[in-house]
């Protein structure tokens, strides 16, 4: 076994700082934050698993609100440090920047690059159980509130609690999130079971059990042939182009690559990058290599093949993209990140890697399977003639922008700095007027739709844009679309989606969101996209404040609310009014909730998973009615603000 000792961990230290600020190292303190826990325990498994020592990971959803994950891998050492003295287990569960993944020695490739993880778990954690097994021995440390050690040390060393068989290692982590610091702690057995899927595609022949011991369910998951099995499993309820997804991998210098892609009849494109099983969710350098290689190499078969003659131009990358679903995964030894949360990989070498890779492998495929190559090339010419058609209708949609009479709908700001201006898009002209009126016009610009916007998921660039509603907003951005778009132009520093807190809103939100996602993604990815979250109750209650009744009033936002309202025992409701629009509160009222920077509330929109975020998209915007109607009634049982 390669020697894994204290010497190795190499500290870059206080877990005050996490306690105070949560939200830079896990993103936030609601739903998200909270399972962003798991994952980052999880990931110390996995990079054991990558280095060719666990083979199995086991999660575990306690009944008390815990969870334990357990692997077998060769298990935190728990010699003293060579540095600080204490156990070496001790200093990485308790100290920021302090793990095996700096130095090279122990893993030459890993997902946890920071080594924080186990210490900010600790840190947000008001109880932490970790056992070791090491050389026939199981060693013990419990943390409470927020990463203090309350194990007493036996002459400096964590205390054995146990023998094992000495082929018998591992880590065992159970944690328990502080409920003052998360807005929930409860564990959503969903989010796990899909995350864990997602990992077991990624990693080959990596055993996971998950076990709910609330509902005394037991799921394995173990995939044999990876992603190539992620691929069909997204495209389960597609229509392909070619029965099976094509499966390459290769390795140029460090860097090892995976390939998987299928073509679908769509007319949107998903390609969902990993790099040392992270998912990448800007892609990068890895997605660029991607496209890079798949655009020459099929522009050079059309050529070949006479699909494309001499006075012909080349295929544009969107035109051979037209419906493919493609998985990219490559091993980096050390992969440059941007940021903590690793949503973009900025390595130059991962570019030329994947490029050499694929271009290579995916020739040598298309040689020996020509039928599938002319099917893709087919769908390429036929994405060509709708890219033409659809460029004429933006070029002529383009001319006409600046004759679009957004006068009568948008009310714009005066204010020209883009970073301080925000435009919040409102349903129909009732809800419209009130705004305006209640606005703070330095800053604040209206944009009212009439009606539903259209369902743009199974639509062309063509099509969408002859939609008054949409040419109303490319208008007012200015900041175009298509090959046009321009972030630098967008004359907002943010876009407030602002619907009524009903069904319709949350229609008219998510058909919003979804153009959004698939024709301006980067106003998602940067930041710009939000949701106004109006009140949808005001209460006027009765109270009793130092024995005298006080009369006080309070909006609550959901039924959710309304009902914790009820429960309170020292307030009595006097009055209760539910708006069922925003045309129902008065300026005042509406600035108070929802317009004042100092008072509303915003969430911002954000993709943490893209697999998830298309899943999701294509549940909501499909015509299959029964999975939209499930994923509602399930997602509404656990419906909290993640703000």
């Amino acid at each position: 076994m390669e020697q894994y000792t204290g010497s190795q961990i190499v500290v870059l230290e206080g877990l005050e700082a996490v306690r105070k600020r949560p939200g830079m190292y896990i993103g936030s303190t609601g739903s998200r934050g909270l399972h962003h826990l798991i994952w980052e325990i999880l990931d110390n498994g996995i990079d054991e698993h990558l280095a060719g020592f666990c083979t199995q990971i086991n999660i575990i959803l306690q009944k008390d609100g815990g969870i334990t994950l357990q692997d077998n891998g060769r298990g935190v050492p728990v010699d003293i440090h060579p540095t600080k003295g204490i156990p070496t287990a001790r200093v990485v569960y308790t100290i920021l920047h302090a793990g095996g993944k700096f130095g090279g020695s122990v893993y030459k490739v890993s997902g946890g690059l920071h080594g924080v993880g186990a210490s900010v778990v600790n840190a947000l954690s008001k109880r932490m159980i970790v056992e070791i097994k090491r050389e026939g021995k199981i060693y013990r440390d419990e943390y409470a509130s927020g990463g203090h050690p309350v194990t007493e040390l036996v002459d400096g060393h964590l205390p054995v609690v146990g023998k094992c068989n000495k082929n018998d290692t591992g880590t065992k982590v159970t944690f328990y999130p502080d409920d003052t610091i998360f807005e929930t702690v409860e564990f959503k057995a969903d989010t796990i079971k899909k995350k864990l899927k997602e990992i077991a595609f990624l990693n080959k022949n990596l055993k996971i059990i998950f076990q709910d011991q609330i509902t005394k369910e037991e799921v394995t998951y173990l995939e044999e042939f990876g992603i190539k099995s992620f691929v069909s499993y997204l495209n389960r309820d597609a229509t392909p182009l070619h029965s099976e997804p094509i499966y390459l991998e290769g390795q140029s210098g460090d860097i090892e690559v995976e390939v998987a892609f299928q073509y679908i009849d769509t007319y949107s494109e998903q390609i969902n990058a990993y790099c040392n099983r992270i998912n990448v969710v800007d892609g990068g350098t890895l997605v660029t290599g991607f496209k890079t290689a798949l655009t020459r190499v099929m522009n050079q078969y059309a050529r070949e093949l006479g699909i494309l003659k001499e006075k012909d131009e080349n295929f544009d990358g969107k035109d051979i993209r037209n419906g493919l679903v493609a998985i990219i995964s490559i091993k980096h030894p050390d992969p440059q990140f941007e940021g903590q949360t690793k949503t973009k990989l900025g390595n130059t070498d991962a570019k030329s890697a994947v490029d050499e890779v694929f271009a290579a492998e995916v020739q040598r495929y298309f040689d020996k399977n020509v039928e599938v190559l002319k099917g893709i090339l087919d769908n390429s010419l036929k994405s060509y003639a709708a890219r033409k058609a659809g460029d004429k209708a933006r070029t002529a949609v383009l001319k006409q922008l600046s004759d679009v009479d957004t006068r009568s709908k948008l009310a714009s700001c005066s204010s020209k700095k883009a970073e301080e201006c925000e435009v919040y898009i409102v349903e129909g002209d009732s809800a419209g007027g009130t705004v305006k009126t209640a606005r703070n016009r330095r800053t604040q610009a209206v944009l009212p739709l009439r009606g539903k916007i259209l369902n743009v998921e199974k639509s062309t660039l063509e099509k969408i844009l002859v939609n008054n509603e949409i040419k109303s907003m490319i208008a007012s951005f200015g900041c175009g679309i298509g090959e046009d778009f321009d972030i630098n132009k967008l004359k907002y520093g943010k876009i407030i989606i602002l619907t009524d807190a009903d069904v319709d809103g949350a229609h008219i939100s998510t058909l919003l969101l979804t153009f959004f996602y698939r024709f301006m993604p980067e106003l998602i990815y940067e930041g710009k996209i939000f949701r106004g979250l109006p009140p949808l109750y005001k209460v006027d209650y009765e109270t009793t404040v130092k024995g005298k009744k006080k009369k006080q009033s309070e909006y609550l936002f959901d039924d959710f609310a309304l009902e914790k309202f009820r429960k309170k025992e020292d307030h009595k409701i006097l009055s209760l009014q539910r708006y069922k629009g925003l045309g129902e509160m008065d300026a005042d009222q509406l600035w108070e909730t929802t317009l004042n920077p100092e008072t509303r509330i915003l969430a911002q929109v954000t993709i943490n998973d893209t697999v998830e975020a298309d899943e999701i998209t294509n549940v909501l915007m499909s015509s299959n009615v029964p999975p939209r109607r499930s994923f509602i009634m399930e997602e509404a049982r656990y419906a909290k603000l993640d703000v």
